[in-house]
This record gives C-alpha cells, structure tokens and sequence, in this order.
C-alpha cells in the first residue's frame, strides 16, 4: 500500500482553474460540463472560477457552447437561462494535440494570463482527464512536464478504465507514479456519486436495528442486480473487447460491494473509509470458475430487436458475454458463508440498479411457508429503500400478506436538491475529499480478483455463453442460479405489492 499522508486538504473555493482534456467528447458534453454548471446553479462553484476546454478539434468558443447547451440541467426552465449565461462567460477554449508538448505549453499560457488577471499567487488547478486510455499517458506526462506548477496545488482527475487487467492497471500505475502523488490523483467512479451508494454507509452504521443484523446470522443471501433494457446498438465494436464484466461489474458493482459488506471505519476520514475497503477485499475467496452464469442476447421473440452478432462491428463468432452473474465468498466472521451474488446484464426486461438483502426464514411452525423479509436499495431509476415484511391482512381474517416500509426519494424528499453523481464528486475534488475515489492499492486488489476469472473467460478453455432473447429477464439458468445461492423466490401468490412511487401508480 501507497504512504497515505494525513492531513487537512486545501479546498479550492475562489480563483480555480479547471481545465477539462477532450472538452469535445461526448464525456465531457454530458456529463464533466453539466456537472460544473449545476454545482454553479445551486452556489457551488464560486463565479471567480474559470473552466478552460482543451481538445484537438479546432472548435470556436461558440461551437463549443452550442454543443454544451442541449446537456445543462434547467430544473427551473428559463429562468436557468441567466445562469447559463453567467456560466458560459467563465468558459474558453484552447485546441492542440494530446501528443505533444507544444499544445500545452499553448495551454499553460492561456492559464497563467487567466491566473494573473485574478492576481492568484498560489495556483489551485483542477485538471479533468476525459480521454480515452490511448491518449491518456501522454496528455499526464505533458502536463507533468509543462503544466504542472510546484509552487501550487494540483488535481488530477482520471476516468476509468483504470487498466484491462492486473498487469496493465499496475503499468498504469507505475506509469503514472512517477508524475503524480496518490494525494493529487483523483481515479473516478461515478457510481459511489449516486445518492443511494453514498447512503449506505448511514444506513447501516447510523441504524442500530440495520447493523445488528448486517451479518451471517441474520441474512441468507445478498444480491447486486445491473439491468438495462437496451444493447449495444453503436458501441458494439468497443465493447466486444470489454465485455460486461470490465464495463460495470469489476467497477461499479464491486465499489457497491465493499461499501456493502466493509467494516466500520474509524472514522469518516476518507483514508479510514478506504481502509475497510481494501480489507474487506482483501477476505474475498477466488471466484469460483464453475460458480458463473454467463450470457449472450440473441434477436428477441418478437424479431423487432437486433441479437448481439448481427452488429457489424463485432466480430462474427464473438463469445463476448453481455450478462453475467458471480458469486463472491467474504472469508471473515462476518459473512462466512453468505452468498453474495452480482449480476448484470444488457438487453434485458427492465432498467434498474438494486441491492437486495434477504433475511432467513422465521422459526418454522406457527408461520409455514411466510415469505422472507428483504431490505430492498433501488440506486436507479427513482432511489428508493424499502423494507419488504409481513403483516395480518387487515379485517377478520388471520392471513398474511407482504406489504413494505417505504422510503422513495422522489415523493419523501420532493423539494430537495438530490445533485447529479458527477456533481458530487467534483464538488470531493474540489474539497480534496478522497473518500469517494479509488485508492490505488484498491484498484490493485479488485484486478487480483477478477484477472483469473477474465482470462479463464476469455481463454481457449471459457464457457460459451446461454443465449437469451432481448428483453428477457436474462439465461434460462438464472432462476436455478438463484436458488442456488439462498435467494428464496416468492411467487405473487403471497398477494405482495410494489411500492407505491406515485399516487396515479398501478399496484402490480
């Protein structure tokens, strides 16, 4: 593990430049530039600001503001419009290659002007890397050589990927070692941004009823669920060479994972938080090869959608896996024996990003076959924590139904700002909060865990994936899949109804 020096960040509030590399990209037009207007619209982000846009493409200012515009969240309709005015004057543009020094020297004059005008003596520069992996290493090593300013602060934030595998994340790493401290590096993943996933932490640990059952005593099984309803209609090509286990499981779900079953840390510091997420990464079992389920989406029944290999730009007889569902096995007191399921999928029924926790059964004898009670995370659409338990029905009758106790965001907190996931951890670097970062001795031990499984995948000796339809609920084999892991599927027969999101919703 890297030394992780302790200490009081400085938080660039006034007179901070942030330049964002690839300002042209679709990254940096949905989501890094949205991003920073709305933490200006809501009082984040002081005016004194100034965000430079640097990219190949010699765009004009205007050209690049036309691109932006369409993407800036407007919650009070026109009455935004002078905002984004205001934003857009603390906006430019410089235009040169990622490749070669002189671009950004062209830069570095641009910043420097900017900084004297605003009469800064010591520089607080946000450098936003929204690049793809090809150009990444130059664009760090020119800014190392050029840009950087000894006598100020730093922040370097990286979007993933963060490698393809072990031995690629750790050539990254020491490629990146040499020009930058852990401490000014920023590796970013937006998911532990949405409300939901910051949320875990106070919901198990600032609820005693939560956390005294947070363990292998009271819970059968536990799963991450990633669905989405729509395939790769147009990145088809990138994606055959990732793969849904690179593109959301070995990141985003796992992120969830530690947050989910990780220690208390010491304290909220962010290098505790990261501590126990290391540890608990640390106590994961090898993945078990012959515990997988992985899947291909073929044309669905009805003909209308497109199976995975009728894109052009995969290859023909690709075995790409566009589902796959893992089992993990935690090796500590607390989750001996509990198993931990993630999935995802794409081309799928539904979209959604769910945590379900399952309790055991109750005492066998007064109540026989009772469903089980379930702690329900839903991340996206609409976050929302419900308690699914159960209850007499009401009137004469002794019968049970499942009902829940419901916490949906959207009618619980209407009047409340919820940012945007990006929002929230740009507003982290701005604070030097490192806790929603990954770490790199993190980054090292997630790679350690899923580079066996990956190469067993992808070697001469992996599975064929199950074909399913798009649109299906995923492989015929999941349900068996499931139930082989503990998670009991109760039919509707128990007369259980969704919760209720808004008055007009349909109880299904």
């Amino acid at each position: 593990m890297s030394d992780h020096i302790v200490q009081m960040p400085v938080a660039f509030e006034k007179n901070t430049i942030i330049v964002v590399f690839g300002a042209s990209g679709d990254l940096a037009k949905k989501k890094t530039f949205p991003a920073l207007f709305g933490l200006f619209r809501q009082g984040y982000l002081d005016p004194s600001t100034k965000i430079i846009g640097y990219a190949r493409s010699d765009l004009s200012l205007e050209d690049l503001h036309s691109r932006i515009n369409p993407h800036l969240g407007k919650p009070n309709g026109s009455a935004d419009d002078a905002k984004v005015a205001q934003f857009f004057k603390m906006v430019s543009y410089v235009h040169g290659p990622y490749d070669a020094p002189e671009g950004v020297a062209k830069l570095k004059s641009h910043i420097e002007d900017l900084e004297s005008q605003m009469g800064v003596q010591k520089s607080h520069r946000l450098l936003y890397l929204a690049l793809p992996p090809s150009v990444f290493l130059s664009v760090a090593t020119n800014i190392k050589k050029v840009l950087y300013d000894p006598q100020g602060i730093t922040r370097v934030v990286v979007e993933k990927p963060f490698g393809h595998d072990l031995k690629s994340a750790r050539a990254l790493q020491n490629d990146l070692a040499p020009l930058f401290r852990e401490e000014e590096l920023f590796r970013i993943d937006h998911y532990l941004g949405k409300e939901l996933v910051k949320n875990l932490l106070v919901l198990r640990f600032g609820n005693q009823f939560l956390n005294a059952s947070w363990n292998k005593d009271n819970l059968q099984s536990i799963q991450i669920s990633f669905k989405e309803p729509f395939g790769t209609e147009g990145r088809g090509g990138y994606f055959d060479s990732i793969g849904i286990i690179r593109d959301v499981m070995q990141n985003h779900l796992l992120q969830i994972l530690t947050l989910l079953t990780m220690e208390r840390p010491a304290s909220f510091d962010p290098e505790s938080i990261r501590d126990e997420k290391v540890k608990v990464l640390k106590s994961m079992a090898p993945i078990d090869h012959n515990d997988i389920l992985v899947g291909q989406y073929t044309k669905s029944e009805d003909g209308s959608k497109p199976a995975y290999l009728d894109d052009e730009t995969v290859t023909p007889d690709s075995k790409c896996m566009t589902f796959a569902a893992l089992s993990f096995k935690i090796q500590n007191e607390r989750w001996e024996g509990v198993p931990i399921m993630m999935r995802a999928g794409k081309a799928l029924n539904e979209g959604k990003v769910e945590i379900r926790l399952q309790y055991k059964a109750v005492a066998s004898g007064v109540f026989n076959n009772i469903p089980n009670n379930e702690l329900v995370i839903r991340v996206q659409p609409d976050p929302a924590v419900y308690m699914k338990f159960n209850a007499k029905t009401p009137g004469l009758s002794n019968a049970t139904q499942v009902t829940d106790l419901d916490l949906t965001y959207s009618s619980r907190y209407k009047d409340f700002w919820i940012p945007e996931a990006y929002e929230v951890l740009i507003r982290d670097v701005l604070l030097g909060n490192h806790s929603n970062f990954v770490r790199d001795d993190e980054l090292d031990v997630s790679w350690k865990l899923f580079t066996p499984l990956l190469e067993y995948l992808e070697g001469p000796d992996g599975p064929t994936p199950e074909l399913y339809p798009y649109g299906a609920r995923g492989p015929d084999g999941l349900i068996d899949y499931l139930t082989k892991h503990n998670y009991v599927l109760h039919s509707m027969g128990n007369s259980y109804t969704w919760p209720i999101t808004k008055p007009e919703d349909e109880k299904n």
